[in-house]
């Protein structure tokens, strides 16, 4: 800390500075005195007795009632200035912050924060993540910042926080950094007061419950319509589509018979035990088929009926009632406001879109029904396995903590994917999330990114800290894999389940022509990814099966090379480099839909080709192309680094996944190099959290 006096008058403020020694700092010093240099409270480099007196008349004037004293620093040369500062959340609770300081703080709004508590090595990361880090280093002559003590100032407001409740907001600014590297704390302000208090926190749900409600053995349609387009006929005829084989029951008050099936006026009715109920009656009803389902020992409730607290006041109370009695009578509601939930590997398709995705590893979460299942639809489409999904509505009884959880005990998950919108336990998220995080990979989409979500808060600290920076850095220290688009949430998801984790961020590049080896080197080098040189005895090997022009260089150029053996060797010869940790490759796959065309011209304008052998190239050419998928992921299991493909062009048989029997591995190619590099950079940021988690 900056070594200060504080003194009342204008005279006791020359005479101090004078015993101090000159240049001075002199600044009005009050409780209500917040932010000083906006309001001119702050005088520089006073130099002399009558500076001093001079400044001392200004602060007066521009403070007015609200000035207490007047503060004497000595003046400190210092041309870097950082800022570190304490905010409580309403979801998280509190938050460290450390950014760029002085009096473009907010302008320029270069800041990172930690949920705490904050140890050493957090701390250590949040200085590595600032945009202008570079400043903490050598500068223009300047020694580096102590690194310690900017830790020590971290890790100090996180104890702060745990030991000083009644601190809502520390703003230290700025921390100047010396020329000698020293940090010193020149002002420093602390708003003490009641902090928030977290929201009403629902109770956890059993993991094993969870799992439960994806394995019904029966399940009761309360609801069940013959109208097409209605919930109560859709949901039924996709599950009956999707060849589930356990017992349906139909049931609504008319009674009428429904596609050839019997109707059950009530669920008491039912001659048989259920373990699922899909509710889609009105809003208003459902608290009415408590009792019954509570006598008919139901024990889920797949809630589809919206009308509940996404309505409003009204129908926040309406669901509040029903989680409460429902919960009396041991009855766990999935929904309200669902678009439903499957699982593959039971051939449960219970969703209102028709999309029935192969089983897989994937767990899907979507707080966006619409948007889940057309996720879903997409995973269909290009081979991506799904282990369970759902729409999880209103969450009132079970939020996204409750899904991790249960997702974590969960053999069959090897990825779980959420698009979320809020969280319900901001501590709790956290927590599970970096539990999760250590055994298999989370993958989130965060809806309303761009909400402005600034608070009204006296510190540059609370200013700064909105909903989205906050959540961010909660992800960050979880592990988890944040990602921007819809898109992207499958293709992380299929690079998670598909192909092993990169032990650094390396690449060797193999592609069919220069111009696409360019443009993925230079998304690799953006991404924070390394294309390495290529050493003397690679070029050696590499020259053996090219011809002389080839590059000679990572990329490696095939320069269209025809030859299927030559991109299985190059492939091979950089997975053996022991400086290369994945490898892409661009145009090896995907050249089947140019074939066709090509091959109408040459018989437009050579009829006299032999025909047979013509024909015989497109068989040729798939063949190499599963031979190729083949014999990379066999080459994945070899040397465990993964291999991902960017193909040429698609056809109706192309898949961004396809699986190779008996290997725990898949070959995963998707349409741009973007799509491919952006995937293997999340991945590498992965492995470097477990590398820092130790796992």
């Amino acid at each position: 800390m900056v070594e200060e006096w504080v003194v009342k008058t204008e005279e006791d403020a020359a005479r101090q500075a004078q015993a101090a020694g000159f240049p001075v700092v002199l600044k009005g010093l009050g409780t209500k005195l917040t932010h000083k240099t906006e309001r001119g409270l702050v005088k520089l480099n006073l130099k002399n007795r009558t500076d001093v007196r001079k400044a001392a008349r200004q602060i007066m004037r521009a403070a007015g009632q609200d000035l207490e004293g007047l503060l004497i620093q000595p003046m400190l040369s210092g041309r870097r200035e950082f800022v570190a500062g304490l905010f409580n959340d309403e979801q998280f609770g509190p938050v460290v912050m450390f950014g760029l300081g002085g009096v473009f703080t907010e302008a320029l709004n270069d800041v990172v924060f930690r949920i705490t508590p904050v140890d050493e090595a957090q701390a250590g990361q949040m200085l590595d993540e600032l945009r202008s880090t570079k400043l903490l280093g050598p500068f223009r002559g300047d020694q580096p910042a102590d690194r310690p003590q900017l830790i020590q100032t971290l890790v100090g407001l996180s104890r702060l926080a745990v030991e000083l409740p009644d601190a809502t907001e520390v703003d230290i600014n700025p921390l100047l950094i010396g020329a000698d590297g020293r940090v010193t704390a020149v002002d420093a302000l602390v708003i003490i007061g009641e902090r928030l208090s977290p929201k009403t926190v629902r109770p956890p749900v059993d993991p094993r419950a969870i799992g439960n409600l994806f394995y019904p053995r029966s399940v009761a349609f309360v609801g069940a319509s013959a109208k097409f387009g209605k919930w109560g006929h859709n949901l039924f005829s996709i599950l009956v589509a999707g060849h589930y084989e356990g017992r349906i029951y139909l049931v609504n008050p008319k009674g009428t018979d429904i596609a050839g099936r019997p109707v059950y006026k009530t669920v008491t009715d039912i001659p048989d035990s259920v373990d699922l109920a899909v509710v889609t009656i009105p809003a208003a009803r459902v608290r009415d088929l408590i009792p019954e389902l509570k006598a008919k020992g139901i024990k889920n409730m797949l809630l589809i009926s919206s009308g509940f607290s996404e309505t409003g006041e009204k129908g926040r109370q309406l669901e509040e009632v029903l989680v409460r009695e429902a919960r009396a009578a041991g009855i766990l509601i999935l929904g309200p406001n669902t678009m439903g939930i499957c699982n593959p590997h039971l051939s449960f398709y219970c969703t209102g879109t028709h999309a029935l995705p192969k089983p897989g590893s994937i767990a899907l979460v979507a707080q966006s029904g619409n948007l889940g299942t057309q996720l879903l639809a997409f995973a269909e489409s290009e081979g991506i396995g799904i282990r369970a999904f759902s729409g999880s509505g209103n969450e009132a009884m079970i939020t996204m903590e409750d899904y991790l959880d249960g997702f974590e005990i969960d053999a069959l998950t090897r990825t779980v994917v959420l698009y979320i919108e809020s969280v319900k336990n901001g501590r709790r998220f956290l927590q599970s999330a970096r539990r999760v995080g250590r055994k298999k990979p989370v993958v989130v989409l965060k809806g309303g990114r761009t909400e402005a979500g600034h608070r009204a808060a006296a510190s540059h600290t609370g200013a700064l800290a909105s909903n989205i920076r906050i959540f961010d850095a909660a992800c960050r220290q979880a592990g988890i894999v944040l990602v921007e688009q819809p898109m992207e949430l499958l293709d992380l998801s299929a690079a998670f389940s598909s192909l092993p984790l990169p032990r650094g961020n390396r690449v060797g590049i193999v592609t069919l022509g220069g111009g696409w080896g360019v443009v993925a080197t230079d998304l690799c080098v953006e991404q924070g990814l390394e294309v390495p040189d290529l050493e003397p005895d690679m070029i050696a090997r590499i020259d053996q099966i090219l011809p002389p022009y080839w590059s000679r260089s990572n990329p490696i150029d095939l320069v269209a090379e025809m030859n299927p053996q030559v991109a299985m060797t190059a492939t091979e010869e950089l997975l053996k480099w022991d400086r290369c940790d994945a490898v892409i490759h661009l145009g090896i796959l995907g050249r089947m839909i140019f074939i066709g065309p090509l091959i109408r011209s040459v018989l437009a304008a050579d009829p006299t080709m032999n025909r047979a052998l013509l024909d015989e190239i497109p068989l040729q050419l798939r063949q190499f192309e599963t031979e190729y998928m083949r014999f990379i992921v066999k080459l994945m299991e070899k040397y465990g680094k993964p291999v991902l493909g960017v193909s040429l062009m698609a056809d109706e048989q192309t898949r961004t996944v396809m699986e190779i029997e008996g290997s725990p591995y898949k070959s995963v190619s998707f349409l741009t190099p973007e799509r491919t590099v952006k995937a293997l950079a999340k991945m590498v940021s992965y492995q470097r959290w477990l590398q820092r988690e130790n796992v």
